[in-house]
């Protein structure tokens, strides 16, 4: 599920490619700034990492330190992923899900938006993706300690 995800949302990456090229040649050819867009490709980008999340865990393309790590038996391997994802993945996922849901809550009643001039109307939207971070990550950390221990 979470390599599904993450494939949807790495399809926004050409997308944010096109639209920083647009914004680059708006705002230095023609003189146009856009800070919508701006904020746009600020806003996919987020959606991008938080959605890949998950994909980078399950696929383990995600940074690890391996000096104490790759030269060691099967069973070692096993039980440092198990520690790293019981005591470090899931107190983040836990503790970024708490603190967000207040956060976000907020900029909902006030319907937040953009302190930029043009900016984008509907940054509390936009917040709301954060909450996608800590579903990814705890989706693919289930799955990794089913996956270590069956």
């Amino acid at each position: 599920m979470n390599q599904s995800i993450g494939k949807f949302f790495s399809y926004f990456l050409p997308i944010i490619v096109i639209l920083v090229i647009y914004i680059v040649i708006s705002r230095y050819i023609f003189g146009v700034g856009r800070a919508d867009l701006q904020e746009l490709a600020l806003y996919l980008h987020a959606l991008v990492f938080l959605g890949c999340a998950g994909w980078a865990l399950i696929d383990e393309e995600h940074v690890r330190v391996d000096i104490l790590y790759k030269d060691k038996s099967e069973s070692y391997k096993k039980l440092v992923n198990t520690l790293g994802l019981v005591f470090f993945v899931l107190p983040v996922v836990f503790i970024i899900s708490f603190y967000s849901i207040d956060f976000i809550k907020l900029s909902w009643l006030l319907k937040e938006s953009s302190t930029e001039p043009g900016g984008l109307k509907t940054v509390y939207l936009h917040k709301t993706i954060i909450l996608l971070f800590p579903l990814v990550l705890f989706l693919a950390a289930v799955k990794q300690l089913k996956e270590l221990w069956k």
